[in-house]
């Protein structure tokens, strides 16, 4: 019997580059954004399967990540063209994004350059636009510029290594994950993490004034941090959410960066009903 996680993958044809994406589950199409480094085997298996009971779940690589062609962007509103591009060949109207990490920055950048194709916003372990107070701390910089991250690393990188609960959590998802992953196309040269920083950088310049307009904007926001994410620090969001006009905010204790592989089924059911019930 074909297990779940071994979904295939396949191309979207953009004209001038080919997007690697996967698709599991029918319903509402909720595109996932993935992180720093993220492939399309760096998701937690759980939490797509419990996302694909109600969602078409669409996982993708960013041009010139894994195994789609072309080059990434230094620049978020050029990265968040693949989402629109993805969603075109597609032929998706109307999309929810899930963007996590680094991904949760192009998420927002998808928000509102196409408030047309979003109907819903899911921010997971991010940061708003603009400057931000707390910055990374340099555990994340000791760990996330390795050219390859062990098992110890993911705990400081993605989870609370103080916490018992997050350990075994972290275990459990590492060992789903690890199931089916191909290492070599996973970013791992000081060239390729320059551009991701270099897109992040410019997020916090910030010359389109995303900091004001995700403020405004009425799609539905749900931000989802843990208490202790030493990238993307919730603390960040306290400046501004209270001047969001249509958003809710979940903080989980004794959790990282990662809430979505620390907590995948409470997780999906937050989302689920948010979709359901925000507007």
């Amino acid at each position: 019997m074909k297990k779940f996680y071994d979904t295939e993958t396949s191309f979207a044809d953009t004209g001038d580059r080919k997007i690697a994406y996967r698709s599991y589950g029918k319903g509402k199409p909720i595109i996932f954004v993935n992180r720093f480094r993220g492939t399309l085997d760096t998701w937690d298996p759980l939490f797509i399967k419990m996302m694909a009971k109600k969602f078409n779940v669409i996982t993708f690589d960013y041009s010139g990540v894994g195994s789609s062609t072309g080059n990434m962007a230094p620049d978020i509103v050029i990265v968040a063209k693949d989402v629109k591009d993805l969603a075109d060949a597609l032929k998706l109207n109307t999309i929810i994004v899930l963007g996590w990490s680094y991904g949760g920055l192009v998420a927002q950048a998808v928000t509102l350059l196409y408030p047309n194709l979003v109907s819903h916003s899911i921010l997971v372990g991010t940061n708003p636009p603009g400057k931000n107070e707390v910055p990374f701390e340099q555990v994340f910089l000791d760990a996330a510029l390795k050219p390859i991250n062990d098992f110890d690393d993911e705990v400081v990188l993605f989870f609370e290594p103080k916490s018992q609960i997050s350990l075994a959590a972290a275990k459990a998802s590492h060992e789903r994950i690890h199931k089916k992953i191909d290492v070599k196309k996973i970013p791992s040269t000081m060239e390729a993490f320059q551009v991701y920083f270099a897109g992040g950088d410019a997020f916090k310049e910030d010359i389109l004034n995303f900091r004001e307009q995700i403020k405004k904007t009425k799609i539905p926001i749900l931000i989802i941090s843990g208490d202790h994410d030493v990238s993307f620090a919730v603390e960040n969001w306290y400046a501004i959410v209270n001047e969001m006009v249509n958003t809710q905010m979940i903080v989980y204790s004794e959790t990282g960066h990662a809430p979505q592989h620390q907590y995948p089924e409470i997780t999906s059911k937050y989302i689920i009903n948010f979709v359901k019930y925000a507007h």
